[in-house]
């Protein structure tokens, strides 16, 4: 169902637009809008239809669910860096999690919505500063919230008793709804869960003036570097002909994520947390032992190569020489550990220790920023540290391999089940219950499934739920202070040492 009017024509690149039309009678709603134009494996892979016209949402409720039945909203907005995904990806099929909520006698709604990628959604530079359309794919997700406030009752669902959920940069969009505008929440949501992402984002927030270069790129590719309005020139490309733009290598090195535009986000995360501008929302966050996995680069040969990494990462000399030592070349405390010794020579002699590096800085940093200050603002949080191998030694934990449990779309997790057919499925009615439980009682415990008590992360017992089905409970509580020193020192770096 279409939540905003077409960001075609004289509407593209400007913020999503409220639906102006009405019908009469029925109009079928039983599959799938097309997904937002992305770049990547995410839309190629699975023979996902995309289009310009993309602002729709899914319903999925219990059978049976009239418009009296008043039930929590869980609203799924998906990753894929800003850049690529849509709901109509079979990974994130909702209905498993909500089959599992009526099992449980706790049943719930879930909605799973699309919004505008890369430049279509993301693109920044002067003239969008000036224009004040930055930021349109977070626009576009605030707006389908406010869809769901005022429209959600009519499916069963309560709109006062929606949990906005997220993965990767899903995640990272619902830690930003967080610090919108000032911490203003607007009572569209009452409870968020993250799932490798959090309120701090590690995009680069260039301002307009350093993102020009790309925009430019973009208007000369575009032949509209002659256009009186340059903005107004690109919104009349034809779809297919901007699409390939996009898609080529003029937008190399482009960074089509969010931005500080002065309205949506006055701030960058960190500083909403520090602040206090966030809206207190209770929140269940977690991260992989092994997110590392994904984001480290391969070919790190060489302690000078890996102080060329760091540097890249905007460190100066002084500080990689220190970062180094809290990561030293020794892949008995690189990740991920289930590799043991070195790893092939195609990932680079000293990958573990790129890769322990790369996930502490890219996630679990930020993870534990965030669940240190909602705690210190006593902002209900409960954190979790996933550690299940599904794809072999050589990824570990891996970044997006827990999103099959937490949905409990174990069909789609297909082949990486292998031979576990007990702990898994176990595993799986475990998290997709907790986060059930979430949804309806802001407290992951109401599951009927473990013993094993979820703590609050407090400051005074900071504590994660681990997940691993190598423990019999196939869960446990540990305390959160796994690879304290080098996670500390750049939580010092990314908050500016704000703690001293």
């Amino acid at each position: 169902m279409p939540y905003a009017q077409p960001p075609t024509g004289s509407l593209r690149f400007r913020p999503p637009q409220s639906l102006n039309t009405t019908w009469n009678g029925t109009r079928p709603a039983t599959g799938y809008c097309a997904e937002c134009i992305g770049y990547g494996s995410d839309d190629w892979t699975w023979g996902d239809i995309v289009s310009e016209d993309c602002l729709g949402l899914s319903v999925v409720r219990p059978h049976g669910i009239n418009a009296s039945a008043n039930l929590p909203v869980l609203l799924w907005m998906h990753g894929g860096e800003y850049a690529q995904g849509g709901s109509r990806d079979p990974r994130y099929n909702i209905s498993y999690i909500l089959e599992q909520s009526v099992e449980m006698g706790s049943p719930i709604i879930g909605v799973t919505i699309n919004y505008r990628l890369s430049g279509w959604g993301f693109i920044y530079g002067e003239e969008i500063a000036a224009d004040g359309c930055a930021n349109l794919g977070l626009r576009d997700q605030r707006l389908a919230m406010h869809w769901v406030n005022e429209n959600i009752g009519g499916f069963g669902g309560d709109p006062s008793s929606v949990t906005i959920w997220g993965q990767s940069s899903g995640a990272n969009s619902v830690g930003l709804h967080l610090v919108a505008y000032n911490g203003r929440d607007d009572n569209i949501f009452r409870g968020a869960i993250a799932e490798s992402g959090s309120i701090p984002s590690l995009a680069s927030y260039m301002n307009a003036s350093v993102a020009q270069p790309y925009y430019e790129a973009v208007v000369n590719a575009a032949n509209c570097s002659r256009a009186p309005d340059t903005l107004d020139c690109l919104r009349h490309v034809p779809t297919a002909a901007l699409s390939a733009i996009f898609n080529s290598s003029v937008t190399t090195n482009a960074s089509y994520h969010p931005v500080i535009d002065g309205e949506f986000l006055t701030a960058s995360g960190i500083t909403g947390l520090q602040t206090g501008r966030f809206a207190r929302r209770p929140l269940l966050i977690g991260t992989n032992f092994d997110e590392g996995t994904k984001y480290a680069p391969r070919g790190i040969n060489t302690t000078s190569q890996f102080l060329e990494m760091l540097r890249n990462n905007g460190t100066n000399q002084s500080t990689a020489l220190h970062l180094a030592s809290l990561y030293p070349d020794d892949p008995a405390v690189g990740i991920p550990a289930t590799l043991h010794g070195r790893p092939p020579p195609e990932y680079g002699y000293q990958w573990k220790r790129a890769a322990a590096f790369s996930g502490d800085l890219l996630m679990h940093s930020t993870r534990r920023i965030t669940s240190q200050w909602l705690a210190r603002w006593n902002v209900s949080t409960y954190s979790f540290h996933w550690n299940v191998m599904t794809e072999g030694p050589i990824n570990g934990a891996a970044h997006f391999d827990e999103l099959a449990f937490s949905l409990h779309n174990l069909d789609d997790l297909g082949t990486q089940i292998g031979n576990d057919t007990t702990t898994f499925p176990q595993l799986a009615t475990m998290m997709s219950r907790m986060w059930v439980s979430f949804v309806n009682h802001l407290d992951p415990n109401y599951n009927n499934v473990t013993n094993v008590y979820w703590p609050p992360y407090t400051v005074e017992r900071p504590q994660n739920m681990v997940f691993d089905v190598n423990r019999t409970e196939l869960a446990y509580v540990e305390p959160d202070t796994y690879r304290s020193a080098g996670i500390g020192y750049l939580m010092d770096l990314l908050q500016g040492d704000f703690n001293r």
